[in-house]
């Protein structure tokens, strides 16, 4: 199978979504939501220890409501499930929302990373800030949008370099795009030892995270578990959230089972992940837009399209990184 990125290797190339960063560069934290369209289907699947969400149950395929209207990633750990709340406010005042007689609730699960020990000021007051950083990342909502010190991205960390907001889509033959967005903030590491290859460079097209590819050889420090902080035993700071998306017709079983494939993708870009102090979770979403259904001849290549495509993402958001005061970590750009 030949795999291509698509015209802007975002997840906005998928066709339905549209996506909105804000950020508060003093408490060195953000929101990112994804805006769909028209309601689209999703699922989840949280493979971390240690996970933060809203609404994350009524995305079983057991339960009732079928599709959603957003899904909001944010910075803050517990304080940023505020931003759904922002985004909920936007879409509702668009009147866009699951109607119930002359109401109209917008659905919005979200998830949460760690980002309160990255050198910014969290001393924000009575209320955090994410209530309106949501709303704001909701009405800046757009086809492109900036990767790396962005959105909830903002004040990511992995082991040794700073994390972010990353990005890729993967146009497969028969038609179909997949498209990842995450935000990485893993107890792991992203990069190979304490070098510049990343972990993520086999499904790497076009030199979109350097080109760098493998080392050779490994260095001797390849395997070695590197922690954020040694003095905590690396057990805070942490999680990496993603949403994978498709415009393939799906179920919700089936937009699940897209979630659980791009978790792979955890595995080949990170070293170590889904520990006990990550809540790595992804939301899977599918909006149906190409009128597709993915046959049995294609389903393998799909769900690895998945893997591929957030790991690639991964790589992308550590890469895109940029240097801002305050920082405790470096950028990728700067070892």
């Amino acid at each position: 199978m030949t795999l291509k990125a698509g015209p802007l290797n975002l997840i906005t190339d998928v066709a339905g979504l549209r996506v909105g960063n804000a950020a508060d560069e003093k408490v060195k934290s953000g929101v990112t939501v994804v805006v769909c369209d028209t309601p689209a289907t999703a699922a989840v699947q949280v493979l971390g220890g240690a996970p933060g969400t809203r609404e994350t149950d009524l995305l079983e395929p057991h339960n009732t409501v079928e599709t959603i209207n957003a899904l909001a990633l944010s910075g803050g750990s517990a304080f940023g499930l505020d931003a759904a709340s922002g985004v909920q406010a936007a879409l509702r005042e668009k009147g866009i929302g699951f109607a119930m007689r002359d109401q109209v609730i917008p659905i919005v699960p979200a998830a949460i990373l760690f980002d309160m020990l990255n050198g910014g000021d969290k001393d924000w007051g009575r209320y955090p800030p994410y209530r309106e950083l949501g709303y704001e990342a909701t009405q800046a909502a757009t086809r492109e949008f900036a990767l790396g010190t962005a959105g909830a991205g903002t004040g990511a960390l992995t082991a040794g370099l700073k994390g972010g907001l990353g990005s890729a889509s993967t146009v497969l033959p028969n038609g179909v795009t997949v498209g990842a967005l995450v935000a990485v903030n893993a107890t792991g590491s992203v990069a190979i030892g304490r070098g510049r290859h990343f972990w993520a460079a086999p499904f790497e097209l076009g030199g979109e995270f350097g080109g760098l590819g493998y080392p050779s050889p490994m260095p001797a420090d390849a395997a070695r578990v590197f922690k954020k902080y040694e003095e905590d035993n690396g057990a805070v700071a942490n999680t990496t959230i993603a949403v994978i998306a498709t415009d393939a017709v799906l179920s919700k079983a089936g937009a699940k089972r897209l979630a659980i494939a791009a978790h792979d993708g955890f595995t080949r870009a990170i070293w170590p992940v889904h520990t006990p102090f990550d809540g790595d979770l992804v939301f899977g979403l599918a909006t149906g837009a190409s009128g597709i259904s993915v046959g049995q001849a294609d389903i393998v290549d799909f769900y690895a399209a998945a893997a591929s495509t957030m790991a690639r993402a991964i790589a992308r958001g550590v890469h895109a990184a940029t240097a801002a005061p305050g920082d405790v970590m470096p950028p990728w750009s700067t070892r």
